[in-house]
């Protein structure tokens, strides 16, 4: 049975010879195949590049790899890996991208580092699975940086899995799993709003007066007002213009970029 191929991309040379001396000093094999015929084969880095354009050039020349280790983070550019992935994803399907990086760590202990990584890590990942990425691995998982993290993550997918996540990204996504549900468990029907309370959300947020507002929608200055305090109730805020704004654009119910700000005669 032939060796499992894999190759590395990553802007840092130290951390391509580590990985590849560690890799390949140890002789690692995994399981691959079904419960019904599954066999070991050993894991071979057969290559390490330091960007996508290198590793491009190169399998124009070579077989692909069975599995690529793409770094997130290319010379300062948070995301980077994401175009190798994609670009590789368009050419060799059959390649499975596993994404090494430090980003994925488990949230910082701030309540706004936790809320910031909980929104980069989702977004990052979503996007990342998007353009044909397989696994997830820490360079920085707990105990330090190891090999073993790799292999589990091939191993995994050798036996069938579709993804993997290793310790540190998975607290993370338990994390934005779990108040995404508080979120859901603690939604209130009651601040759904009509077209017409969206259009006047929209307005206040421009700037436009009770009477402009009405002038408007079509409605008498009075019916605007009482709409305004029913809001302000359903909203749980005083009943200012400002205040109705703001939590409106927290809660999801107005963007700010739907917002046309009024010429002011």
């Amino acid at each position: 049975m032939s060796n499992i191929r894999v190759m590395m991309v990553d802007d840092e040379p130290l951390i391509r010879r580590l990985v590849k001396m560690e890799m390949n000093g140890r002789t690692a094999e995994v399981e691959s195949g079904g419960v019904d015929g599954s066999v070991m084969r050993r894991v071979e880095m057969v290559d390490t590049f330091g960007s996508g354009p290198e590793l491009m050039a190169a399998l124009s020349g070579i077989e692909p790899p069975d599995y690529l280790l793409v770094d997130m983070e290319f010379q300062g550019e948070p995301t980077g890996g994401l175009a190798i992935t994609r670009r590789l994803h368009e050419r060799y399907p059959q390649v499975r991208v596993i994404i090494f990086s430090g980003r994925f760590d488990n949230p910082l202990p701030s309540e706004e580092g936790r809320t910031l990584r909980m929104h980069e890590v989702g977004r990052v990942v979503m996007e990342a699975l998007a353009n044909g990425a397989s696994a997830f691995v820490s360079k920085n998982a707990v105990g330090g940086f190891s090999v073993e993290n790799i292999l589990r993550a091939i191993a995994c997918l050798e036996r069938g899995e579709e993804c993997y996540f290793n310790y540190p990204v998975m607290l993370t996504l338990k994390e934005a799993a779990g108040r995404y549900f508080e979120l859901v468990n603690n939604y209130d029907a009651s601040c759904e709003v009509s077209d017409t309370e969206r259009q006047l959300l929209l307005l206040e947020a421009a700037g436009c007066t009770a009477s402009e507002i009405s002038d408007r929608l079509g409605e008498t200055d009075k019916t605007i007002q009482e709409r305004q305090k029913d809001l302000s109730r359903r909203l749980g805020i005083v009943n200012k213009s400002a205040a109705r704004v703001a939590k409106s654009i927290c809660m999801g119910l107005i963007s700010p970029a739907d917002v046309r700000f009024l010429p002011r005669q």
